[in-house]
């Protein structure tokens, strides 16, 4: 029995890995694969683990990927379980007492609940746990692994991950604000040793110095920079094979670096599925006709990448989506001459779910083709008709307007005089939006009479007003300095937000606006991020006011491309300005160009990132030749980002 720290393979040599493939790798390999190699007369294998811990292996791996490596049994173990004395036992577990003691008490006594034990901690443990386990010399004798994985985050994405902080916004503004930035820091840091890299660490640095609750809030960036620092000095010191010299870089943010993004309406199809129809995390319920010609049935589905045409649409537009999924069937059947004669009349006009779906009795030979074809054209045919529904042509385009100064007051107030019927939660977003371009418009009496005219609950309404609460210049009135940019054009002066992006032109309509992390991700791999307003942890030569305010917290922690419209809907065609991201989701390098990337940069958000977000990490890994990972304390869509922000706390 040793404590060992993980030996992951590197990632800066041989094969290069994207960021959920050595997850997966490390779980399923150094973890599960390791304890095959020791000499036991075990007939099975149980894997024991927690709430989170499950979460951590459900994100990266199968039930089959587990049975693969010879698990026969997965069970929590917080719960009761029935003893199997000639089993092997995998422990991966958090690094708590209950955890400890619970693991000591199946070990113990002169009948053991199984066979041996091997012990896996997702993260450092403590110097007096690792005393007490030592201390039960019986038990000593049954454990054939006790060993710290450092793995404590859930994979969301090829590039992307989260800490499982989902009340990571309302907890920043509690009084156990250094326990939450500590809780996400540890976990942020087990990215850095699973994948061994060493960060230069930069951060917002906070904009404000009057000692206020929101400018408590503004310094949260800095908190949690420091605690990432610290604990990334302690693995330097304590862990093998981690690197001794900056490999990477990582950028902190919180939320209110973009506001606008968690509730603006993102047109790709990954963005709409989560946005509009009522999923489950990534599970889709839908019907398919039923073998017996009864009744439809119900099948569950998981959008994920497993899945060939999830993965080439998912950040398309959802008008390209749409002309992609019908070319894709037209060229099925014109491949298929028993589908010509049976569907040609049909080929020149979109198929419908259930004909496809009918398709398979036919061609069962392509039936997982066909099931996937007719599962993505029954999505889009879905939020197209939510489309029109609910009018959001009408909204995207006044909200893209608000955003880069196309629109104002007057454009606003005659939206929602003529738009009575629209729903609630639409206009709600569209004020929300407006108060981030109008802060001054939600004062006082004005603001109430605005959205009464919006027709907003008081539960809506509280939404709005704690915007400021995220940032405090939308309060005071001023501008962020690293947040949103004026734009004048040489006539008419122009109440903007967001700058155009030169250079690019727009594809599909209402895909104008890009998060504001595009920007600067783009600016810090040009080495143009400004340092007075993103400090670094690790540059001896910073002299800005960042670093002052770094030693201080750390004190204090230390103690604590050109497209076919002809299928395209009219409102969707191109247009005459800017974007221009031709959104093809299945990237254009496979995973032995990794091999060619620059070095890794890595994106934290404070309070939950968005789908866009994401989106923009994976086009700039093509475009820049770097892997960009984006982190977050939570994945949130509109929905939810409103239901959180209607519960923080409404007292400065």
């Amino acid at each position: 029995m040793s404590m060992s720290d993980s030996d992951s393979s590197s990632s800066h040599g041989g094969n290069y890995k994207n960021f959920r493939q050595i997850t997966r790798d490390r779980l399923l390999f150094e973890m599960l694969q390791s304890t095959k190699a020791n000499e036991s007369k075990s007939t099975s294998t149980i894997l024991i683990m927690d709430k989170f811990t499950v979460k951590i292996m459900s994100s990266s791996c199968k039930m089959a990927d587990l049975i693969e490596q010879g698990v026969t049994l997965a069970e929590d173990i917080d719960k009761g379980r029935q003893p199997f004395p000639t089993s092997d036992a995998i422990y991966f577990i958090q690094p708590s007492e209950e955890n400890v003691a619970k693991f000591l008490s199946d070990m113990s006594g002169k009948h053991p609940s199984y066979s041996k034990a091997f012990v896996f901690f997702s993260s450092s443990l403590p110097k007096e746990l690792r005393a007490h386990i030592k201390s039960h010399t019986r038990v000593l004798e049954r454990i054939g692994a006790l060993k710290e994985m450092n793995l404590e985050y859930l994979s969301i994405d090829s590039q992307g991950f989260v800490t499982d902080n989902e009340r990571a916004l309302d907890e920043l503004f509690g009084e156990d604000v250094n326990a939450c930035v500590n809780a996400m820091a540890n976990r942020i840091a087990t990215v850095f040793a699973s994948l061994r890299e060493f960060p230069f660490v930069r951060y917002r640095a906070a904009k404000i110095d009057a000692f206020t609750l929101t400018a408590m809030r503004d310094l949260v960036p800095t908190k949690l920079a420091a605690a990432v620092w610290n604990q990334l000095t302690n693995y330097k010191e304590r862990l093998k094979h981690f690197p001794q010299t900056e490999t990477c870089e990582l950028l902190i943010l919180d939320r209110s670096v973009d506001l606008i993004s968690p509730v603006i309406h993102e047109w790709t199809y990954d963005a709409m599925c989560h946005d509009l129809l009522n999923m489950d995390g990534n599970k889709y319920v839908y019907e398919v006709p039923s073998k017996t010609g009864d009744k439809p049935e119900k099948k569950d589905v998981l959008l994920e990448d497993h899945d060939p045409v999830w993965l080439e649409l998912r950040h398309a537009h959802i008008a390209e989506a749409s002309e992609r999924l019908h070319e894709k069937t037209t060229a099925f059947i014109a491949k298929n001459k028993v589908a010509r004669v049976q569907y040609g009349s049909g080929i020149g006009d979109q198929l419908s779910t259930r004909e496809l779906q009918k398709m398979v009795q036919v061609f069962p030979q392509y039936s997982q083709q066909i099931d996937k074809l007719s599962l993505h054209v029954e999505i889009a045919g879905k939020i197209n008709r939510i489309i029109k529904e609910m009018g959001l042509r009408d909204f995207g385009q006044l909200e893209q307007d608000l955003v880069f100064g196309d629109a104002g007051p007057s454009e606003v107030k005659k939206f929602l005089r003529t738009k009575q019927d629209a729903t609630r939660e639409n206009k709600l977003r569209l004020m929300m939006i407006y108060s981030v371009a109008y802060p001054e418009k939600f004062e006082g009496e004005k603001g109430l009479k605005l959205m009464q005219l919006a027709g907003l609950s008081e539960d809506d309404m509280a939404a709005v007003h704690n915007m400021p609460l995220l940032d405090d210049t939308l309060a005071t009135g001023k501008k962020s300095k690293g947040g949103f940019s004026l734009n004048f054009g040489s006539q008419k002066k122009k109440h903007a937000i967001r700058k155009e992006r030169k250079g690019e032109e727009e594809t599909w309509a209402l895909s104008r606006f890009n998060p504001m992390i595009e920007e600067l991700i783009e600016k810090l791999n040009k080495g143009e991020l400004s340092k007075n307003e993103y400090a670094c942890m690790n540059d001896p030569t910073q002299s800005v006011h960042g670093t002052q305010e770094c030693a201080s917290v750390r004190s204090s922690l230390s103690a604590a491309h050109s497209v076919r419209t002809r299928r395209a809907p009219s409102w969707a065609r191109p247009r005459t300005y800017c974007n221009g991201y031709t959104s093809d989701s299945v990237s254009s390098y496979g995973s032995s160009d990794f091999k060619s990337m620059g070095k890794r940069i890595f994106i934290f958000i404070i309070g939950g990132a968005t789908r866009a977000e994401l989106r923009v990490c994976h086009k700039l890994t093509e475009k820049l030749r770097r892997e960009i990972i984006l982190g977050s304390s939570s994945l949130d869509d509109p929905p939810q980002f409103i239901t959180k922000l209607k519960m923080l706390m409404t007292e400065l």
